[in-house]
C-alpha cells in the first residue's frame, strides 16, 4: 500500500484523482495490515509530513499517519519511540535542520496519536530534558511559539522542580531576544500573537510552579538592567508584565530599591527599557509597573536616576500618543513624569515644541475617545503652564490651540502638583528609613527657624500670603537694583516654587534685619515689619531719585526703578506708567492708608488738620471702666455724627466736667436697640450725655486717658475679657482731650489750651495691617507686662472712611515717621475744615500673626493665614450690609442689630483647606475656628498683628492676564529667578539622595517612629510638649521660654 501510495503522489494524474485514490487508502487503514506495512506506511507518511514538496503531499502524510496510527496503534507506539523523537530533535530530517517548525509540529501530533500509551510516560520523561535544550538555543518567535502550543497541551513535558525554576528564566532569556523586523500589518500581528502565545506559558507554568515567578521576574530585571549587553533586550517582555499579579508590586519594588546591589547605572537601564515596553501594543499594567518603580524611587530619593531617565525618556513616551493603541498607558505615564519633575521645566520644555500638532491631530479624529484623551492632555498641559509660568512665547500658541477646551481650577492644579511631587510620596516602600523631608500636603513652604527669628518667619509668610503684594512683587523687574525687594522676590520665589519643605531665608534675614535688632535675640514682629515696610518704601524712592536724575540711563531702568505691576510682556500698562499716574510706591499702594487729624482749639474754636500716612494702625486696649472711676467725677459723651459712621456700635468717652451747664440728653442721636439696663439709667444721671459732632466747631472737651468704648446694646463696657476688633478700632479713632500735660500750643492763642483731637482714616489701604498693643509698661514695676485679653477676631471688619473733598492739605512726606498716638503739639491752624463723605469699607482677613508667651523679649511667633484672591472673601452669606463675623458661636458687637453676617450651614462654611498655620518649618491646614479659639484653649497665645484685604470686586491695581497666560496664578517668573530655583531644586535632591543612601547602611532592623498625633495636644506656639501656652503644667504656670 505504502508503494501504491508514493506512486499516486508522483504521478501526473489530476488533483481530484488523486484525493480519491487517497481516500480509498485512508479507508484502508481499517483492514488488518501486517506489522512490516505499518512500519513502511509510517516511514512514508513521516517523509511527506517532514519533507514534502508541496502542501499537498504533507496534507496527504498526514491524513493517512492519523488513520494508519489509530486503527494501528501499537505499530505506531513502536515507530514512535524515544529514539526516533530524539534523533528528530537533535539531528533533524534528511536535509530538514532540527530547528525547523515542522519538527515540532510532527512530535505534537505523535504525542496526540500516542497518548494513551504506556509509552508516552517514558517520552514525557525525556521530553524535560530535550524542552529546556531547545529553550536554551534561543529559537526564533515563531519556533518558540510552536514549542509553546505543544506544552501547553502536554503539560507533562514541562520540567519540574528547580528544572521549572531554569526552564522559565531560559524562556524569559529567549523572549528578550525576539526581534520583529516586519514592516506589514499582518506579519506585526503574527509577531504579537507568537509572543503570547509563550508568555501565556510561563503564565500557566507560574501557576502551577509558584516558586518560579520570582526568579523569573529576577531573570527580568537582570536582562533589562544590564549596562554592557551586545544586544538591546527586545520589548517582547512587555508581554510578561500582564501575568504578573498585581499584589506583588508592594513587594517586588522593595526588593529593587532596597538592594545594595542595584547599581544606579543599572537602575536607569532598566527603568528607561521598561517606559519602552509602553511600545508594545494592548501591554496591560505596564504603566501599573513603571509608576510604581518611579515613585519606588523617589521614596528612597534617588532623584538622580528620575531625573536622567526622565530626560531621556519624555519625549519618546510623548511620541507614544500618536498611537491609539498605546495611548492610554502612554498619558499615565507622561502625566506622572511631568508632575513629578517639578525642580526643573526642561522636561516639559522637550515636549512643548509638539504639542500643537498633537492637539489638532486629536481634533481631526474627532472620536469619543480622543475627546476624552484631548481633555486629559489638556489638564496636563495647564497644570505645567501653571507651575513653570515664565515662559509666554512658548505658551501663547498652545493656549490659543486649547482655548476651547476646560481649564482646570487653580485649587485643583496645586493639588494635582502638591500630590505628584516626587517629595510627597509616601515612604512606606522604606519603613524603616526616616520620613521624607519633602514638602507637607498643604504644598506650602515653610521657613526656617535661624535662632530666634520666628518674627521674621511669621511676618514674611503674613506677607507671601497677600495675593496682590506677593504678585506684585514676583513681576517686579529689578536688574540688579534695590538689594532687599531684590531678596523678597527670591525669597517669594523659593516659597512659591522650592521642592524643599521648608527654606532657610538666611540671606534675606541678612539685608532685612534692623540694626538694633541683636542676632539670636527674640525681637518684636511688629517692630520688624514696620522696619521692613520703610526699608523698601524708602529704597523704592532712592531708586526713582537715581533714575529721575540720570536721564540717559533712566530709560534703561525705568521699570527696574519703578513697583508694583506686572511685567512688560504681560501688561500694556508698565510699572513706570503706574509710579507716574500717582507717584504712590510698591508699599504705599499696598498697604498705604492715611490718616486724617483734627484738632480744636477749645479756647478760640479755631481748627488745625493734618494728614499723616500710615502702614498699619497700633489699636491700644481701653482701660477698664472701674480704673476710670477711680480717676475722679466725670461725665458721659457720646459723638452723635461719629457713631454714625459705625453702623453696628457708637462710641462714647469719660471726660472731666468742663462746662456748667448740663446738656441736654434729649438731643442724644444714637438708635437705640432693645432696652437700656439699670446701671445705664443710673449712669445717665450720674453723667449726663452731650452730643458731640465730630466735625462742628462747638466740640466739649473729653479726656483721652479715660476713653471707653460702647455699644448700642450695652452701656459701658465692664471688665468683660472679650474683646473684638471693632471695639479696639473704635476706641482708637474715638475723639481724645488734649489737656494738664498735654495742653494743645495753639498759634491763634499763642499760647497752650485744651484742645479736642479727632483722628479719622480718609485714604483706606489695600492690606490693613493692625498692631494689637499688648505690651504695656508697668511705671511701678517698671516691667514690660503682656495684656492677655481675648479678642474676637472678625473675618468680615468695616472700617469708616472719611472720603474729603479736595483741598490743600499738609500731607506728610515720609510713609513712616511717628505713630498716629505721638503727634506734633504743633499744627498750622486752618480757618475752615472740608467736608467729608462717611463710608464703610469692608476688608475680610487674611493673616494673624500669634504671639506665645508672657513678654516681648520672650516667647514665640506663628502665623495664621488663608488662600484669598482678589475681592474674594470665601463661602459667607450676608444678611444687608457686612458689619463683623467670627464664629457660629460668637456674635458681633452688635449682636442684635438688624445689620448683620451670619453664617449659614452647611451651604454656606469655609472653603475646605482654605487656613494654614505657618510655624516656622512647619505647615499644616487649619480653620478659622481654630484661630477664633486660640487664646481661649493656650491663654498665653494671643492674635498680636493681623492683616485684612479690602473687599472690591471691581476694583484691580494691576492687570490680571493676557491673553489668558494666568488668570488666578501667580506671574511668571524671570528667568533668573526660575534658574535659581532649578538649581537649588536639583540641589535639594541631590542632598535628599545621599542622606537617604547614608540612612539606608545605618539602618538597623527595628526601627523607632514618631507617632503622627503626637504633638495634636500641643498649642500652635509651642515647640514641644511643655512649650506654648498649653504644655507642661500648663496655663499661666509655664515658664517662659526662648524659641530656637
Amino acid at each position: 500500500m505504502d508503494k501504491i501510495l508514493e506512486a499516486l503522489i508522483i504521478s501526473s494524474h489530476s488533483l481530484p484523482v488523486k484525493k480519491g485514490i487517497v481516500k480509498k487508502v485512508v479507508d484502508a487503514a481499517e483492514n488488518s495490515v501486517d506489522r512490516e506495512q505499518c512500519k513502511a506506511m509510517f516511514h512514508l507518511t513521516t517523509r511527506l509530513v517532514l519533507i514534502g514538496e508541496d502542501n499537498f503531499q504533507k496534507q496527504v502524510g498526514r491524513q493517512v499517519l492519523d488513520a494508519y496510527a489509530r486503527y494501528h496503534r501499537c505499530e505506531f507506539e513502536e515507530f514512535f519511540n524515544k529514539g526516533f523523537i530524539l534523533n528528530l530533535l537533535q539531528q533533524g530530517y534528511g536535509s530538514l535542520d532540527k530547528k525547523d517548525i515542522g519538527i515540532i509540529d510532527y512530535i505534537h501530533m505523535g504525542l496526540k496519536l500516542i497518548m494513551s500509551c504506556p509509552s508516552v510516560l517514558e517520552i514525557f520523561s525525556f521530553m524535560h530534558t530535550e524542552v529546556l535544550r531547545l529553550v536554551c538555543e534561543r529559537p526564533e518567535p515563531l519556533l518558540c511559539a510552536k514549542l509553546s502550543e505543544l506544552l501547553s497541551d502536554f503539560v507533562h513535558c514541562i520540567p519540574r522542580g528547580k528544572s521549572a525554576v531554569l526552564f522559565c528564566q531560559q524562556l524569559v532569556r529567549t523572549i528578550s531576544q525576539f526581534q520583529c523586523n516586519a514592516t506589514q500589518e499582518e506579519e506585526i500581528r503574527g509577531f504579537i500573537s507568537q509572543v503570547n502565545k509563550v508568555s501565556n506559558l510561563l503564565q500557566s507554568i507560574w501557576k502551577s510552579e509558584p516558586g518560579a515567578l520570582l526568579p523569573s521576574l529576577q531573570e527580568v530585571f537582570v536582562i533589562i538592567s544590564a549596562t554592557d549587553s551586545i544586544f538591546e533586550p527586545s520589548i517582547a517582555l512587555a508581554s510578561l508584565v500582564q501575568h504578573i499579579p498585581l499584589q506583588m508590586i508592594t513587594v517586588l519594588i522593595r526588593s529593587l530599591i532596597t538592594d545594595q546591589n542595584v547599581k544606579d547605572a543599572s537602575m536607569t537601564c532598566a527603568l528607561c527599557r521598561m517606559i519602552d515596553w509602553l511600545s508594545w501594543p494592548l501591554a496591560q499594567h505596564v504603566e501599573t509597573w513603571v509608576i510604581a518603580l518611579l515613585k519606588g524611587l523617589a521614596s528612597v530619593q534617588k532623584f538622580t536616576i528620575l531625573i536622567d531617565v526622565t530626560l531621556l525618556k519624555i519625549d519618546q513616551v510623548f511620541h507614544r500618543l500618536w498611537y491609539p493603541i498605546v495611548r492610554p498607558g502612554a498619558l499615565v505615564v507622561l502625566s506622572h513624569m511631568l508632575l513629578s519633575f517639578q525642580h526643573s521645566p526642561e522636561a516639559f520644555h522637550l515636549i512643548v515644541p509638539h504639542i500643537i500638532k498633537l492637539v489638532q491631530v486629536l481634533k481631526d479624529e474627532a472620536s469619543p475617545a480622543s475627546k476624552i484623551f484631548l481633555v486629559q492632555l489638556t489638564e496636563l498641559v495647564h497644570c505645567m503652564m501653571y507651575q513653570y509660568s515664565g515662559f509666554p512665547d512658548l505658551y501663547e500658541p498652545i493656549l490659543e490651540a486649547i482655548k476651547d477646551l476646560p481649564k482646570p481650577s487653580e485649587e485643583k492644579m496645586k493639588l494635582t502638583l502638591n500630590q505628584s511631587a516626587w517629595t510627597s510620596h509616601s515612604n512606606s516602600l522604606a519603613s524603616c528609613l526616616s520620613r521624607l523631608s519633602g514638602k507637607s500636603e498643604t504644598g506650602k513652604t515653610g521657613l526656617i527657624n535661624l535662632g530666634n527669628t520666628c518674627y521674621m518667619n511669621s511676618v514674611i509668610q503674613a506677607l507671601f500670603m497677600a495675593t496682590d503684594f506677593r504678585r506684585s512683587v514676583l513681576s517686579l523687574n529689578l536688574n540688579g537694583s534695590r538689594p532687599l525687594m531684590r531678596k523678597l522676590q527670591l525669597l517669594f520665589a523659593f516659597l512659591a516654587h522650592t521642592q524643599r519643605a521648608a527654606y532657610a531665608p538666611q540671606s534675606f534675614f541678612e539685608e532685612s534685619r534692623p540694626p538694633w535688632f541683636t542676632p539670636g535675640s527674640q525681637q518684636d514682629c511688629s517692630e520688624y515689619l514696620r522696619f521692613l515696610l520703610d526699608r523698601l518704601h524708602e529704597e523704592e524712592k532712592t531708586c526713582r531719585m537715581v533714575c529721575e536724575n540720570s536721564p540717559p540711563t533712566c530709560e534703561s531702568t525705568a521699570f527696574d526703578c519703578s513697583s508694583g505691576g506686572h511685567p512688560e510682556e504681560i501688561s500694556s500698562l508698565t510699572e513706570s506708567d503706574l509710579a507716574r499716574v500717582d507717584g504712590k510706591t510698591l508699599t504705599e499702594k499696598m498697604f498705604g492708608g492715611k490718616l486724617q487729624t483734627t484738632i480744636h482749639c477749645l479756647n478760640c474754636k479755631s481748627t488745625s488738620q493734618k494728614q499723616e500716612a500710615f502702614t498699619d494702625l497700633p489699636l491700644a486696649f481701653p482701660p477698664c471702666l472701674e480704673d476710670m472711676v477711680e480717676a475722679g467725677s466725670t461725665q458721659l459723651f457720646v459723638p452723635a455724627e461719629y457713631g454714625s459712621t459705625m453702623p453696628a456700635c457708637c462710641t462714647a468717652v469719660i471726660s472731666d466736667t468742663l462746662h456748667t451747664a448740663p446738656p441736654d440728653v434729649h438731643d442724644l442721636q444714637v438708635e437705640e436697640i432693645g432696652h437700656r439696663s439699670e446701671t445705664e439709667d443710673e449712669m445717665l444721671q450720674t453723667f449726663p450725655l452731650q452730643p458731640i459732632n465730630s466735625m462742628d466747631s462747638s466740640r466739649l472737651p473729653i479726656q483721652s486717658d479715660k476713653l471707653v468704648t460702647v455699644h448700642s446694646n450695652k452701656s459701658i463696657e465692664q471688665n468683660d475679657k472679650t474683646k473684638s476688633v471693632p471695639n479696639l478700632i473704635n476706641y482708637f479713632l474715638a475723639p481724645e482731650i488734649l489737656n494738664g500735660e498735654n495742653k494743645y500750643y495753639c498759634e491763634n492763642c499763642a499760647s497752650l489750651q485744651n484742645a479736642q483731637k479727632v483722628m479719622q482714616v480718609v485714604d483706606e489701604p489695600e492690606y490693613l495691617i493692625l498692631t494689637l498693643l499688648r505690651f504695656s509698661y508697668d511705671s511701678k514695676s517698671h516691667v514690660r507686662r503682656k495684656i492677655l485679653d481675648d479678642v474676637t477676631l472678625p473675618l468680615i471688619l468695616q472700617l469708616p472712611v472719611e472720603k474729603k473733598i479736595p483741598k490743600s492739605l499738609a500731607i506728610s512726606q515720609s510713609l513712616l515717621s511717628d505713630s498716629p498716638e505721638n503727634l506734633p503739639k504743633k499744627l498750622k491752624p486752618s480757618g475752615s475744615v472740608d467736608s467729608s463723605d462717611s463710608q464703610s469699607v469692608s476688608y475680610h482677613l487674611c493673616s494673624i500673626v500669634v504671639h506665645s508667651g508672657m513678654s516681648s523679649e520672650s516667647g514665640h511667633y506663628y502665623c495664621y493665614a488663608r488662600n484669598t484672591g482678589s475681592g474674594s472673601i470665601g463661602q459667607l452669606c450676608y444678611k444687608t450690609d457686612l458689619a463683623g463675623l467670627s464664629s457660629p458661636s460668637y456674635m458681633t458687637d452688635n449682636d442684635n442689630s438688624s445689620t448683620s453676617v451670619i453664617w449659614h450651614e452647611p451651604n454656606c462654611k469655609e472653603t475646605s483647606k482654605e487656613w494654614f498655620l505657618f510655624n516656622d518649618s512647619r505647615v499644616t491646614f487649619t480653620s478659622f475656628q481654630s484661630v477664633q479659639n486660640i487664646t481661649s484653649r493656650f491663654p498665653k497665645d494671643t492674635a498680636y498683628v493681623l492683616f485684612y484685604r479690602k473687599q472690591d470686586d471691581n476694583d484691580a491695581i494691576y492687570p490680571s492676564t493676557v491673553n489668558g497666560l494666568w488668570v488666578n496664578g501667580d506671574p511668571p517668573l524671570q528667568k533668573e529667578l526660575m534658574d535659581a530655583i532649578t538649581r537649588d531644586n536639583k540641589l535639594y535632591l541631590q542632598e535628599q539622595e545621599l542622606n537617604a543612601r547614608t540612612r539606608a547602611l545605618q539602618a538597623s532592623s527595628t526601627c523607632s517612629f514618631r507617632p503622627h498625633s503626637f504633638d495634636d495636644s500641643d498649642p500652635p506656639g509651642s515647640c514641644g510638649p511643655s512649650g506654648g501656652g498649653g504644655g507642661g503644667s500648663g496655663g499661666f504656670n509655664t515658664i517662659s521660654r526662648l524659641v530656637f
